[in-house]
This record gives structure tokens, C-alpha cells and sequence, in this order.
């Protein structure tokens, strides 16, 4: 009979497509995962891998054999998780991605709670504005959007992140206000460049009855991350599309204003991202329920949309 370490080691390559990615997930080495796959091969007497310098690809025969067994490790795992949940408490290194601005104002403040509750949990924070491969990286949860959704991964949505111009008293002294978003084709604008594509990044906005338009800017500066707009906004060097979590507490002393109130851009949710729910570990788990539950207690979802502005 085939060990569990063997079939784990197919069907974690297949999913991740490379023996260095499984063995991240894993926890093994990269030879050592190789070697099990090597050995289930060699037992049931098929390729299961096409192997190249470029990665892995699953064999007809290796396709219907992780069809047939994939399900069935599942349960295999989900029950071993089960008794592990249930045997004592979550502790262990917890590897988490977020959004460097993102993460410290709103999910650093959440962690004295967390690890009081759970004290044998270590939180190990990855601070990133690039989406991430989460499987491949090693990480247990993630929070942000832009992810693409790998099998065995999945998402849930803890609140929409709405965009609005604002500027500064001091730069629209003066100055014509604009009428909708292509008026600020008007002002000095900092705008963002794709960190992936290196591309201007295009904003849409929408006003509360329901009409569309494009945000063209005139730029007087260029940044690749969100969290240099906001900044340079508040030294008063142009219109910036900020969004609303950043924005509140200025908007509120004054220090900026806000442009167009009666439009926003909606730049997707965020979400918590984990493996698939019958695989989780105690920490993990714990983690994301907790996170869940401050979104819901604190009403964090409000403090993202402009549906909270005043």
C-alpha cells in the first residue's frame, strides 16, 4: 500500500507544478519530494510527470490518478486536522501576507488581542503590495485583492475598498473644483503605475445613480504602490485617488478635501485568503476567525466605503 507521504508528494507537485513549490508547502526538501514521487512511480509502474528544465507536467495517466486519489487525501488530511484542532491548542509560526499600508493600520492594531488569545501562535508578517503565489510562497492566510485563486486556496470577502479624490486646502486655493471625474483632467495629478504591468493604472469612477466614467489625470508625479499617493496628496502636490480608510482621518481634520463627493471608484474587495477549509490547521483557523470576527465587531467593512463618510 502506498504511503500518505508519497501521494501527498504527487498531488501537491501536481497542484503546485514543481517539486520546490510542494516542498515549501510541504516542509520538506525539494529532493525529498521528489524521491516519493520517484517511488509512487516506480510502484505503480506509470510516469505520472512529464519532467523538463521549465517544470512539471502531469502525464494522461498521472491527470486520471490525481482525479482518482486528490479527494480521497483530502479527507484523509481534513480528519487528521480534525483530531489536531481538537487535541490542544493552535500554536506555531503563522505566515501571513498583507498590504504594507493595509496591514499596519488595520491588522497590526488586531494582534495584542490575537496573541493574548493565542500565545503560542507566531505571527510571521510578509508586508507586500505585489499579489503574491501563496501556495508556492508558503503561506498560510493572506489579506488583500488581486490574488489569483489557486486550487486548494480560497477566499473570503471581509469588505469593499472604495477610491475618492481628494486634495489638499492649500493646492485647490484658487482653483476651479470639477464637475465629474473628467474634470480632473483640469489639476496636477499623482497617479500610480501598475507594480506588475509598469502601465499608468486606469481608474473608473461611479456616482450614486449608477453612471460611469473614466478618470483621465495630468500628472505632475508618478508612483508604482498605493501608499505613496496618499503622501504626496497631503503635501499638497495634486489630486490624488485615495482610498477612503486613508483618506478619513484627514478628511475629518481638515487636512484634505474631498473632490467629486457624489463619485467613488471601487477597487474590488478585500479579502482573506486560505487553503480550503477541511485543511486547515488550528492556527490558521484561529486566525481567520478572529480576523472575521473584528471586520463584523468593529465595523471595519463601513470604515473602507464611502457609505461610512459623512
Amino acid at each position: 500500500m502506498e504511503t500518505l507521504a508519497n501521494l501527498e508528494s504527487f498531488v501537491r507537485s501536481a497542484e503546485t507544478g514543481s517539486f520546490s513549490s510542494a516542498a515549501r508547502r510541504l516542509a520538506l526538501t525539494p529532493a525529498a519530494v521528489s524521491r516519493n514521487v520517484a517511488q509512487l512511480e516506480r510502484n505503480l509502474g506509470v510516469r505520472l510527470f512529464q519532467r523538463s528544465t521549465r517544470g512539471l507536467t502531469l502525464s494522461e495517466a498521472g491527470a486520471r490518478f490525481l482525479q482518482t486519489v486528490q479527494g480521497g487525501l483530502d479527507s484523509i488530511q481534513s480528519a487528521i486536522a480534525d483530531i489536531t484542532v481538537n487535541a490542544g491548542q493552535p500554536a506555531g509560526v503563522l505566515k501571513l501576507s498583507t498590504a504594507p499600508g493595509f496591514g499596519m493600520d488595520y491588522l497590526l492594531p488586531l494582534m495584542p488581542a490575537f496573541l493574548e488569545r493565542y500565545p503560542a501562535v507566531t505571527p510571521d508578517w510578509y508586508f507586500d503590495n505585489r499579489p503574491l503565489d501563496l501556495i508556492a510562497g508558503g503561506f498560510d492566510a493572506a489579506i488583500g485583492g488581486g490574488f489569483d485563486l489557486p486550487p486548494g486556496m480560497v477566499a473570503r470577502e471581509l469588505a469593499r475598498l472604495h477610491l475618492i479624490a481628494v486634495a489638499s486646502p492649500e493646492f485647490m486655493r484658487g482653483k476651479r473644483r470639477p464637475k465629474d471625474p473628467a474634470g480632473l483632467a483640469e489639476l496636477a495629478g499623482i497617479v500610480m503605475r501598475s507594480p506588475l504591468s509598469g502601465r499608468i493604472r486606469t481608474n473608473v469612477m461611479r456616482n450614486g445613480a449608477g453612471a460611469e466614467m473614466t478618470v483621465v489625470q495630468k500628472p505632475v508625479m508618478t508612483v508604482n504602490g498605493p501608499d505613496a499617493v496618499f503622501p504626496a496628496t497631503l503635501l499638497g502636490l495634486g489630486v490624488g485617488l485615495v482610498a477612503v480608510p486613508h483618506a478619513r482621518p484627514y478628511l475629518e481634520s481638515g487636512a484634505l478635501e474631498r473632490l467629486l463627493p457624489d463619485w467613488h471608484g471601487d477597487i474590488g474587495p478585500i479579502s482573506l485568503y486560505f487553503a480550503s477549509q477541511k485543511l486547515l490547521p488550528a492556527k490558521t483557523r484561529a486566525f481567520v476567525d478572529f480576523v472575521t470576527e473584528a471586520f463584523r465587531t468593529q465595523k471595519l467593512a463601513q470604515v473602507m466605503s464611502v457609505h461610512g463618510l459623512g
